[in-house]
């Protein structure tokens, strides 16, 4: 019964996760990045804003959840060690989240410091987007891993030598890549607005134009190409790999790459409203999770790994 209170607590931090950073895409979306001013933690040297502005609440609110996530995840990371023995995958999993909720507070005082937010778009903000972009997809991972681990259990020892291993790592970095383009297109869209179709396309091949505008080009090539591996990848799996949840997982990602494409289509003819940026976000988030859970099955198919393991052992026999 405990494991189960354990696993649903897991679940629901990563669910409220995925709605704190839904939350401080709003924030991106509406400019209200400067609504605190450059203090950190402090909202302009308050506690409490006495007179805030719109933005200074939208501000504020994506701070106080993102608190209240630093305390769910650190919860998890001793509940976990008080729970699960010395060397158990999920006190791994655990560690991982804590490390990265405590580098995600980080990189987001950073952001406020070193006043990358609102209008701004220096160098300094690409890079520091991206950053915040890849902690916050492994800070996904690790709760979502430590989820299907406290969930299903772990029914074989992870082989570093399997071949899925650099296939999964391929799919898994060209999601990584999607995910930081989408990010610096998002931003483009934001600061420099087309008013028509034709106009951002215009702008996208003009030599003159912002370098966020020059990116933005960029994401759907890398979205398209990155997004038909995945979907080899799902079919492939669903093929080879005769688990129940794989199978699963291996469908859902292929339902959630058609929908994806169609979301990023409707986001560019509609010249990328906030309340479509939020949602192809949120599908971006979800294409992530369900990829580590196909990626957990396959990689803890126990007679996918005892056959490469006979492989190996047969391999070694001939040499000998």
């Amino acid at each position: 019964m405990d494991n189960n209170r354990f696993s649903r607590y897991v679940w629901f931090v990563l669910f409220f996760n995925i709605g704190v950073i839904l939350w401080g895409a709003y924030v991106r979306a509406t400019l209200s990045g400067a609504g605190c001013g450059s203090h950190w933690p402090l909202c302009n040297g308050e506690v409490i804003p006495q007179a805030p502005t719109i933005e200074t609440l939208v501000e504020y609110a994506h701070r106080l959840s993102s608190g209240l996530s630093f305390i769910l995840v650190a919860f998890l990371f001793f509940w976990a060690y008080k729970k699960f023995p010395n060397g158990s995958i999920i006190r791994l999993g655990a560690t991982l989240s804590f490390f990265f909720i405590i580098t995600e507070a980080l990189v987001g005082a950073g952001l406020v410091l070193f006043d990358w937010v609102a209008e701004n778009v220096s160098i300094g903000r690409v890079i520091s987007m991206s950053i915040h972009l890849i902690n916050t997809f492994l800070l996904l991972a690790s709760l979502t891993l430590t989820a299907y681990w406290a969930t299903f259990g772990v029914k074989s020892r992870f082989q570093m030598r399997s071949p899925w291993v650099l296939i999964i790592g391929v799919g898994l970095f060209g999601v990584l890549v999607i995910g930081i383009t989408g990010a610096i297109t998002a931003l483009g869209d934001t600061i420099f607005p087309s008013k028509t179709l034709i106009e951002g396309i215009q702008q996208d091949f003009s030599p003159t134009a912002h370098f966020l505008i020059r990116l933005r080009i960029w994401h759907p090539v890398i979205a398209i190409v990155t997004g038909f591996y995945i979907l080899f990848i799902s079919i492939f799996s669903g093929l080879m790999v005769p688990e129940y949840w794989t199978k699963r997982f291996s469908i859902a990602l292929v339902g959630l790459f058609v929908i994806q494409i169609i979301a990023g289509l409707v986001n560019l003819y509609l010249l990328a409203p906030v309340w479509m940026q939020v949602v192809h976000l949120f599908l971006a988030d979800v294409v992530w999770i369900v990829l580590i859970l196909l990626s957990a099955t396959i990689l803890d198919y126990p007679e996918l790994q005892s056959q490469e393991e006979y492989s190996r052992e047969s391999t070694l026999s001939v040499q000998r």
